[in-house]
């Protein structure tokens, strides 16, 4: 069995290694930040592409500087790392990479200052996140997503995912794949860990950042190919009875990819099936990942070539 590395206080060691103590003022008060990065190996090609890798570590260095954390990395030599670590860990398959930047302190006060930041790469074999061929069924929470006031949702810092955990073990405890939070003015947020839309005549909608949601770069990529298919593409508060209406609805994220929801709340959503425009939106998102379609190459990074 192939060793497994993680880059770790500034070095490539072996996972095993790579330890933190109990006492780390991280893991006490939920002040770390991290990212989700995919990797999508294409058997022809035989070469595994980075996705939107400079985006992930712009995001990341820039949540962690609003933390008061400073890492002696910009993001394109984080992007090199992870480039480097993925060759070391000879991955030829799908792969989840999470960057976690943490203090790592022995210390217990809840503060921002006074602390040093760390970072850690490590990879994950993930696999779907959520069912993207035969969609999946959601509930609206009865928890409100975090106010931006209170825990910026800009930011992926990890106690602010509380909330997220919440919402999501209510929807599969009751019986769904998915939660979709609402904002503590009652528009539509976003689901657990990804963004949403709705398609209504034609148009694509989704909400706008004003409304609490993760700024996504999934979200952003469907954005692109909404504009390069013609499609309407529309940022707007979306009142939950508007779920209800929709002709389509999908969510997406890094983890999410592009996941159709075919009902919410036990009501179907159009038909109950897959809708066309979030298929093609589907088709043509993992055609880019994969390296099929060079008009979205600018997205990838090759590992192996």
């Amino acid at each position: 069995m192939n060793k497994e590395y993680i880059f770790f206080n500034d070095q490539f060691v072996e996972a095993e290694n790579a330890m933190i103590s109990v006492k780390t003022n991280s893991l006490h008060y939920g002040t770390a930040i991290f990212e989700g990065i995919r990797a999508y190996w294409n058997e022809e090609k035989k070469d595994l592409f980075l996705l939107f890798g400079k985006e992930h570590y712009t995001r990341l260095v820039r949540n962690a500087r609003s933390m008061f954390m400073n890492i002696e990395y910009t993001p394109e030599e984080l992007v090199d790392i992870t480039l480097e670590l993925l060759r070391k860990n000879n991955i030829k398959e799908d792969v989840y990479i999470r960057p976690l930047v943490y203090f790592s302190d022995l210390a217990l006060t809840p503060k921002l200052i006074e602390y040093k930041a760390t970072i850690t790469i490590y990879t994950y074999r993930f696999g779907k996140y959520l069912d993207t061929s035969k969609g999946i069924r959601v509930q609206t929470s009865s928890w409100v997503r975090n106010d931006d006031n209170s825990i910026p949702s800009r930011w992926k810092v990890a106690g602010g995912y509380v909330n997220s955990a919440l919402a999501k073990t209510e929807a599969i405890l009751s019986g769904f794949d998915e939660a979709v939070m609402l904002n503590s003015a009652g528009y539509v947020s976003e689901g657990s860990g990804e963004n949403i839309f709705i398609v209504r005549s034609g148009k694509i909608i989704t909400p706008e950042y004003s409304d609490h949601i993760l700024e996504g770069i999934t979200r952003n990529a469907v954005k692109q190919l909404a504009d390069d298919l013609q499609i309407v593409f529309e940022e707007r508060k979306i009142a939950r009875s508007e779920l209800y209406a929709a002709d389509e609805a999908f969510m997406t994220g890094t983890a999410a990819e592009v996941t159709p929801v075919i009902e919410i709340d036990h009501r179907k959503v159009g038909n109950g099936e897959i809708g066309n425009t979030t298929k093609l939106i589907q088709e043509k998102y993992f055609n880019a990942v994969r390296g099929n379609d060079n008009r979205y190459s600018n997205w990838l990074k090759s590992t192996y070539n």
